[in-house]
């Protein structure tokens, strides 16, 4: 989904000219519940044209990142025998346990986002998967943040500009 009805909300360059309005009844065409079963609403922006020559720095290589991913896969698979995307609302609340800090956390930022409940556990799952691509038995701190950074079309003013 476009930013926008331009597609240049937040970039740089200040190209965008959509008002707020125009960006706010743009993204009301997708409706709350459909937003709801996105788990991952993430902004790309553009890449600055010196990070694309081909003396620039390179990400990861995907051989490591696959092995993350088969690894984690087996974890879930091992845990409640399927993936955490699909798991039911009794294998989120087993499997996806949070620290009583972070159960504040995720109940703070569900009241400020105005989250529902399939936000909620959508964001729970998340936090699993990213807890597991760690290698890492619980979700931690850092693991329930990220997952709700992923979360940004649910910002609602906050992300419009995104």
């Amino acid at each position: 989904m476009n930013p926008c009805p331009c597609g240049w909300a937040g970039d740089p360059s200040g190209r965008c000219g959509c008002s707020a309005e125009m960006v706010h009844r743009y993204r009301a065409k997708l409706s709350g519940p459909l937003m709801d079963r996105i788990d991952l609403q993430l902004a790309v922006p553009r890449l600055p044209p010196q990070d694309m020559r081909p003396d620039a720095p390179r990400g990861e290589a995907s051989a490591p990142v696959r092995e993350r991913v088969l690894a984690a896969r087996e974890r879930q698979f091992a845990r409640g025998g399927t993936l955490n995307a699909h798991f039911n609302q009794a294998q989120t609340e087993a499997h996806c346990l949070l620290a009583p800090r972070d159960q504040a956390l995720l109940e703070s930022a569900m009241e400020s986002l105005q989250l529902s409940a399939r936000a909620m556990h959508r964001i729970l799952r998340v936090a699993r998967t990213i807890a597991d691509l760690a290698a890492s038995d619980a979700i931690a701190t850092a693991h329930l943040a990220e997952a709700l950074g992923y979360r940004l079309l649910d910002r609602g003013a906050a992300g419009q500009t995104a």
